[in-house]
């Protein structure tokens, strides 16, 4: 009896930079896509999601919806139910309830008339209206979604694929179990990491006191000191510092986090059936995530744009041709993150693979 080893999760890849012009990154994200296979399983009753980060206010990292039409086009064939869509933040900001979150995706060219396709945000008005997956995992028991995606039949997961605080890097899995949780799904993954504030480097500038949800900064000292027993964890005040005051415990808290989010993000991959892809686009790798209200220069040149049937496979990949091309762990270097523990749960808990084949085209 011959044994049959599981084969390589498949990765499609086509090299891109911004320089190409929207027509052609259009042209070459729908080909990604179609190479995928998912448009088969699509009818004319489905309705099909196409999850996004329309980018916080000032920031220009975020996928371009020029960069879409034409992959909107070929789903627009098979159903005219296409939507973009978001949850709110669990911050403060022009993305934490749903009227000022659809204004800022038009400010951002997100408008019915350049993607030919509504926006529905998620989570409702002010990120309440969520659905619990039951999955009985080592960190989430019950995931709280956002209800629009578990009531939708098709998701296309969009990831502008960047360093992060808490993560290390932003890709595929970060979209689907931050991403698409509802706000109180958000509070749960952050909960449990606690950051703190080095007086040493602490100038009392006020910035974090600006941007925190909670209200968790108070001055002591003349210097800014977090209230552990208030704070969330959303991480806000870390990128908001521009003096590296702000610290997080990240061992085992970090652990806690990357593993709820691979969680959270195989609740909604389970509740899909199979009915879903990812597409990552290596274009302008900032730093820090599309949440940042600012521009950020790239910190490696651009890639081009991946996709995959493996939410696990697609961000393997995409971290491994992001090392390849900087000659270095970049994004270690960032916020000296483990970023290997999203992808190690991912496997143990089966949302996917980190062996894969990538087909370039």
């Amino acid at each position: 009896m011959i044994s049959q080893e599981k084969m390589p999760s498949l990765v499609y890849f086509v090299r891109a930079k911004r320089e190409d012009g929207d027509d052609v990154l259009a042209a070459k994200a729908e080909k990604v896509f179609l190479e995928t296979g998912l448009k088969v399983q699509i009818d004319d009753k489905s309705f099909v999601a196409l999850k996004i980060h329309f980018g916080e206010q000032g920031n220009t990292g975020y996928i371009k919806p020029q960069w879409l039409k034409n992959t909107i086009h070929q789903l627009k064939k098979k159903t005219s139910r296409v939507f973009l869509t978001d949850s709110n933040t669990l911050y403060v900001g022009k993305r934490s309830n749903s009227v000022e979150h659809l204004h800022l995706a038009w400010n951002h060219g997100f408008t019915p008339e350049n993607v030919r396709a509504p926006i529905i945000i998620a989570d409702g008005l002010k990120g309440g209206e969520e659905e619990e997956v039951e999955i009985n995992l080592k960190r989430v028991k019950t995931a709280k979604i956002g209800s629009v995606f578990l009531n939708s039949d098709v998701l296309v997961c969009l990831t502008h694929f960047t360093g992060h605080g808490l993560s290390g890097f932003g890709g595929a899995i970060k979209n689907l179990g931050m991403g698409c949780a509802s706000r109180a799904g958000k509070l749960d993954q952050h909960s449990e990491v606690h950051p703190w504030v080095n007086p040493k480097y602490c100038t009392d500038c006020g910035v974090c006191f600006d941007h925190c949800p909670a209200e968790a900064l108070i001055h002591k000292e003349d210097k800014a000191f977090i209230v552990e027993d208030k704070c969330i964890g959303c991480g806000e005040c870390l990128v908001v510092c521009n003096a590296g005051a702000v610290k997080f415990r990240w061992d085992s808290d970090i652990v806690r986090v990357q593993e709820k989010i691979s969680e959270y993000a195989y609740s909604l991959w389970k509740s899909l059936k199979g009915n879903a892809l990812c597409l990552n686009f290596l274009l302008k790798i900032t730093k820090d995530c599309d949440c940042m209200a600012k521009d950020e220069p790239a910190i490696v040149e651009d890639i081009g744009i991946l996709g995959s049937l493996d939410p696990v496979a697609i961000d393997q990949a995409s971290v491994d041709l992001v090392l390849e091309k900087s000659g270095k762990d970049i994004l270690k270097e960032g916020y000296d993150v483990d970023w290997s523990v999203q992808l190690k749960h991912g496997v143990k808990i089966g949302l996917g693979s980190r062996d894969y084949e990538i087909i370039e085209l």
